[in-house]
């Protein structure tokens, strides 16, 4: 019977279609690799891989087998990552994650509550990329966010925050930093960040106002910037501009003195929302959510 670090072996080889990247990329030596890829397909009686110059390939059974081998890979990661959760939560610990802003800026009355009532609990920030698809997936490493709307998971718990009024992020130099306040209508021909898949395309609709605009953008970036950095910089040199809630937009624009917040007039509220994995709440995040709740009936 083959071992459950076979298949993890033979996932990353092919995601990576060399045995040197995934080597490098699990951190061990290249013999040892291809000896357990060897071993797994001696064990299956049958080649899985097609070895040539560039790399290496599927082949028809390899192909089946692969798509068996990545589901369960996934579940076993996830088996293990869910266990973590549960163990952070039994010892106070709750891993909140970021995109950008902490959750002290994102939603300061949520950390505020959450300290007074809960001090011992420990809350450790872990920087994730922009949402992608699915969400449960994006979530996996961390045990809440604090976001906007997001699609629609049947693995991923949703607890409303409120919603802050919308914003312009612009250059102080762009013609639209120079005005006290804007309209959508005054949005038709600007160029906003790029977003693509598998960015979410429902959260990204949100910072670039598609729904009151109509729809996407006419114009867009070159590219998606990697981070909230880099597209933070794109806009402070004025190439493009985005939104974001007022909330938000505060620190932003103190930490970045380039970057100006301009009230958005005539614009629907942008909801934030506590998200999280279902089988993730733990004891810390249920504390958590108990705390939104009594935020939100408290209003």
């Amino acid at each position: 019977m083959f071992k459950a670090s076979q298949l993890r072996y033979f996932v990353a080889v092919v995601e990576e279609g060399q045995v040197t990247r995934a080597a490098a990329k699990l951190h061990i030596a290249q013999p040892a690799l291809s000896q357990a890829i060897a071993k797994l397909e001696a064990d299956l009686g049958v080649a899985l891989l097609t070895r040539h110059s560039r790399g290496v390939t599927l082949t028809s059974a390899g192909e089946v087998f692969f798509e068996k081998a990545r589901l369960a890979v996934s579940a076993e990661r996830e088996a293990f990552q869910t266990a973590e959760s549960l163990a952070r939560g039994a010892e106070g610990v709750l891993v909140f994650g970021t995109v950008g802003l902490p959750p002290w800026l994102a939603h300061p009355p949520l950390v505020e509550r959450f300290d007074e009532l809960h001090p011992t609990v420990e809350i450790r920030l872990k920087e994730v990329p922009f949402p992608t698809l699915p969400i449960a997936s994006w979530l996996a490493e961390v045990d809440v966010m604090i976001s906007t709307v997001l699609s629609v998971d049947p693995n991923v718990w949703v607890d409303p925050l409120g919603s802050e009024s919308p914003v312009v992020l612009a250059a102080r130099s762009h013609p639209l930093g120079q005005r006290a306040e804007l309209t959508p209508a005054d949005l038709a021909d600007e160029t906003f960040i790029r977003s693509d898949p598998p960015v979410d395309p429902v959260w990204a609709a949100t910072w670039s106002l598609d729904g009151d605009r109509g729809g996407a953008p006419h114009k867009q970036t070159a590219r998606l910037p990697p981070t909230v950095q880099a597209m933070l910089a794109a806009v402070a040199s004025g190439r493009a501009i985005t939104i974001s809630p007022a909330a938000q937009a505060a620190p932003i624009a103190n930490a970045m003195p380039g970057v100006v917040a301009v009230p958005l007039r005539d614009a629907r509220p942008i909801p934030l929302l506590l998200v999280g994995r279902k089988d993730r709440c733990n004891q810390s995040v249920q504390a958590l959510r108990d705390v939104a709740r009594s935020l939100v009936a408290e209003r």
